[in-house]
């Protein structure tokens, strides 16, 4: 399809109307929908909402509608976003991931699994956590691979960074001995059968699940919760306010 001169519109409006009226056949220019080459895109995954990805990228969500032309908050899996910005600006809670992740040996093959929980306890970090889990016999302390805060022990969505991350050591946070030997455990902190994780939690989850299933998990990898691999009947983690359904369509668990 021959793309009109964008003199022949009288205005961006008109420009978007027409652009809708054709159909996802058109590829529309960036320029002519306020985007710049310095701005990120982003294509919707199942279960993506325009809030959570706004708080998952720090925007607005306007700014979001406005530079894609966006009327409403309806969005479909596989349509692509531009995300005002800084393309090459990584969200903050996961610049320390990337960065010493980088730094590893990561074996994808190895990591089958990746494992939420929720802390059950409104209070709590890496390090009050990994004493605790020591105290108790954990032949190498904290029992999960990352810990979310909540922005009492440590910041609201800060990513903290196990040992077991760093020595790439199997994991201590299941019941289940395959699951721990494969499995990268994620805990976000507070008691999920009270209420949700935070706007920042929550985001940060998605950040740091989506990097993992990336680049450090085996290509058929399960994602699961603490529930599903040990039974209802041994615990409740991640609580009943945890987001399954967007997480399972998300993930496919």
């Amino acid at each position: 399809m021959r793309l009109p001169s964008p003199t022949h519109f009288s205005s961006r409006r008109h420009f978007l109307k027409w652009a809708l009226g054709v159909g996802s056949a058109l590829v529309i220019p960036a320029s002519l929908l306020g985007a710049s080459s310095s701005q990120r895109t982003y294509r919707v995954q199942r279960g993506d909402t325009l809030s959570g990805i706004a708080s998952r990228f720090g925007v607005r969500v306007r700014d979001i509608q406005r530079a894609n032309g966006l009327s409403g908050d309806r969005i479909l899996a596989g349509q692509s976003l531009v995300i005002p910005g800084d393309a090459n600006k990584q969200p903050a809670a996961m610049a320390p991931v990337i960065a010493a992740t980088q730094k590893l040996s990561v074996d994808r093959s190895r990591w089958q699994y990746i494992v939420a929980h929720h802390s059950a306890i409104e209070k709590g970090n890496a390090a009050i956590y990994g004493s605790a889990h020591e105290r108790r016999g954990m032949e190498n302390g904290l029992a999960y691979h990352f810990v979310i805060g909540n922005g009492i022990d440590s910041g609201d969505g800060e990513i903290e960074i196990g040992p077991r991350w760093y020595k790439q050591l199997r994991g201590g946070h299941v019941r289940d001995s395959h699951v721990n030997d494969v499995g990268i455990g994620i805990c976000m902190v507070g008691n999920f059968e009270n209420h949700p994780p935070t706007e920042r939690q929550h985001a940060s989850f998605i950040q740091l699940v989506d990097y993992l299933q990336k680049n450090c998990v085996a290509s058929d990898y399960t994602f699961t919760v603490h529930k599903w691999v040990d039974g209802a009947r041994h615990t409740l983690c991640p609580g009943k306010h945890f987001p399954y359904q967007e997480m399972t369509q998300r993930y496919r668990a």
